[in-house]
């Protein structure tokens, strides 16, 4: 079992053992000559039977033999002497193993078992086992560089970089050091037999010295434990910036094929991420530097960006870039505007994106003043400063260290968080960083789209952590069989739960639906009754526009196909309902995740939604708030608004009808757990006000 105590013996060890150490092997060798420039050497004990000296040190046949508790051991053999390491690394006091041996799931299901074996002797030892297949980790502020990667940053930050992948975890703590991130923690997970990324994330939540997460995963393992990890970093207003995997099929294929795990379907993973508060990016870069913003500015209380910059040009791109993302750049207050047009050359204009001209050449102060500025407008949560900065390591005095000074002083009046941002991505090497420090510039973005981009998910990030969670709100069902249901009966369902459906008659002879139709007084659709078709129309079993002098005739036409069709069918009579004019059709439905449960799907399309694939996902319960919300989503939003003359839809109204039935589903779910599969309401008609469920079927899972 994993537990806070376990991993804070990963995170923290004091005395180290390599087995398997061997000078033929590069892991090996990178990871001792870490420890031992970090000042470990004291402390790292080389475990090889075979050899008596290896790294140029004297070696011992097992970690028993060292004589003295180990905390953290390497495991550097073959899988097939992996457990018997595990054995010695526990008599010799060791609760934290680092497996970087590969041939476990990856290879096929005889590796999954030799891991799952693994990984449950591990859990018998008392050990926290991180991997297989993994390189280690780092923890930057404690000194502690127990990673098989050369370079490991030695200056602390403020953000965790965790990566399922080992060898793209070297190119990330690169870039890291190229961007001007600091890393607090690299730690590698690679086929998270134990211990997973949410493990390490509930651990890092409270770390001080923790106040971003990026991470790098191909899936998501337990998803539970990361699922309660996230949302503590939510709350504790610690943003999670996830890179994750898998979005186009072939990387679903190639992620599978390399960490033997399922990816899942991404849709589902995308919609999870964003309930649990997650960040997620597309890039390594996105990932990093977004990350890196989101450790300097913490949550933001207000969504707005302020850009302050010497460059028109720049300030043309800002603009570009934040509508493509979404990013808000709010007109200044009147306040705002006076205040920056006293401090403005005649030929500036005060608005934002905000161009100071060439005017703060000749006056640096210029920079402080609007930055202060800008920085206290009702309306603003954090501001860009673009301007530029030196990339060559020459060791010569920066012509521009004035302007910097400046920035740095406007940063310090303002009164939300300010970024120094290039027009362009550059390395922020030491003497940059030296420049800014001298400064009192707290944070750079190398390159606008980074910087826009981030501070816009940041921005966003912020807004979804104040929403308030939406409550399981119980609905009283009458009890139903696991067992198929018929379209009345699951109307009926509907009904109980408060979703407004259709007007139907169930009939059961030809001359009840002539009643019913003449009841009706106009065209009717007919549709048949049985617990045992699922796809009515496909056989006959639908029959629309008939007129009530037909419905005779039409319903033996419809039961007569339908008992051809399907001689092994439970035929029930038929459903009347009236006609209705061609309007906005929307599916809902809610089906079960095997990892995250009932998720609540609503889509524009009816017939069509495969065709359209406009669908939004969110997890229950869902109320009507959360509705709304994933209505605005949509990609065909603006449908609802009317278009071609149709009423705008009544979107409380919607929503009040898919919150509707969600609850059903969460009610059919309290009847018959894990028995109950899925709830579809296709479609669910929007005619302004008018909002009715046309057909619903449920679904059941039964072991084989």
């Amino acid at each position: 079992m994993v537990t806070p105590a376990s991993v804070d013996a990963l995170l923290n060890p004091r005395t180290f053992a390599l087995i398997g150490a061997s000078d033929k092997s590069t892991f090996s060798t990178l990871l001792h000559q870490n420890l031992v420039a970090a000042g470990h050497e004291e402390h790292t004990f080389l475990v090889n039977p075979r050899r008596t000296e290896v790294h140029g040190r004297t070696t011992y046949p097992s970690c028993v033999a060292v004589g003295r508790t180990i905390d953290l051991v390497h495991v550097m053999v073959p899988a097939a002497a992996a457990a018997d390491a595990l054995r010695d690394a526990a008599a010799a006091g060791a609760r934290a193993a680092v497996v970087l041996s590969s041939g476990w799931s990856e290879t096929g299901p005889e590796g999954r078992a030799r891991q799952d074996e693994l990984a449950a002797l591990a859990g018998e030892l008392g050990i926290a086992m991180l991997g297989p297949n993994v390189l280690g980790l780092v923890n930057v502020a404690a000194g502690i560089p127990a990673m098989a990667l050369s370079d490991p940053p030695t200056e602390p930050g403020p953000v965790a970089l965790i990566s399922q992948s080992g060898a793209s975890c070297g190119a990330m703590k690169e870039f890291a050091a190229m961007a001007g991130v600091g890393l607090s923690h690299v730690l590698t997970v690679g086929n998270e037999a134990m211990v997973t990324v949410g493990h390490l994330v509930d651990a890092l939540v409270d770390d001080p010295q923790v106040r971003a997460l990026a991470i790098f995963m191909e899936s998501i393992k337990q998803p539970e434990v990361f699922a309660a990890a996230a949302r503590r970093a939510a709350d504790a207003g610690k943003a999670v910036v996830v890179l994750k995997a898998g979005r186009s099929e072939l990387a679903a294929r190639a992620a599978a094929s390399h960490t033997g795990a399922l990816v899942g379907d991404d849709r589902v993973v995308d919609a999870m991420l964003a309930d649990l508060g997650v960040v997620r990016v597309d890039t390594v870069e996105e990932m990093l530097v977004t990350a890196g913003i989101a450790a300097h500015t913490g949550p933001l209380a207000r969504a707005g960006i302020g850009v302050v910059s010497i460059s028109g040009g720049a300030c043309d791109i800002v603009a570009d870039l934040a509508e493509a993302v979404g990013g808000e750049l709010p007109e200044l207050s009147a306040a705002t505007t006076a205040a920056l047009q006293e401090r403005m050359p005649d030929f500036g204009h005060a608005h934002n994106p905000l161009d100071i001209t060439g005017a703060a050449i000749i006056d640096p102060t210029l920079w402080t003043d609007s930055i202060a500025a800008v920085g206290t407008d009702p309306s603003v949560g954090a501001v860009l400063a673009i301007n530029s900065l030196p990339w060559r390591e020459d060791g010569r005095p920066f012509y521009g260290q004035k302007y910097v000074d400046a920035i740095g002083a406007g940063a310090a009046q303002a009164g939300v968080p300010v970024l120094y941002v290039t027009q362009t991505s550059q390395p922020v090497g030491p003497q940059t960083r030296e420049v800014l420090r001298s400064g009192g510039v707290g944070h750079v973005v190398p390159g606008l789209r980074l910087a826009v981009d981030g501070v816009a998910r940041i921005a966003a990030w912020s807004a979804r952590r104040e929403l308030p969670r939406p409550e399981a709100t119980a609905v009283a069902i009458p009890a139903v069989a696991a067992e198929p249901l018929s379209e009345a009966a699951a109307r009926d369902l509907l009904v109980a739960a408060g979703v407004p459906v259709v007007p139907s008659w169930h009939v059961r002879s030809a001359d009840e639906a002539a009643k019913a139709a003449a009841e009706c007084g106009s065209a009717v659709a007919l549709k048949i009754v049985s617990p045992d078709i699922g796809h009515k129309s496909d056989i006959g079993g639908v029959r629309l526009g008939v007129e009530p002098g037909a419905a005779a005739a039409t319903y033996d036409e419809v039961v007569a196909a339908c008992a051809a069709a399907r001689p092994d069918a439970r035929l029930d009579g038929v459903l009347v309902s009236p006609m209705r004019a061609p309007a906005t059709e929307l599916l809902v439905g809610v089906t079960r995740d095997p990892d995250w449960g009932l998720l609540l799907a609503v889509g524009f399309g009816g017939v069509l939604v495969e065709v359209l694939d406009d669908v939004v996902l969110a997890p229950l319960p869902a109320d009507e708030a959360t509705v709304l919300r994933m209505l605005a989503r949509l990609r065909g939003t603006a449908l609802l608004d009317g278009v071609r003359g149709r009423p705008t839809a009544d979107r409380e109204a919607v929503a009040a009808a898919v919150a509707g039935i969600g609850r059903l589903a969460a009610a059919l779910a309290e009847q018959h757990g894990d028995a109950f599969d899925a709830l579809e309401v296709n479609p669910l008609r929007v005619d302004g006000t008018a909002v009715e469920a046309l057909d619903a079927l449920v679904t059941w899972r039964h072991d084989d």
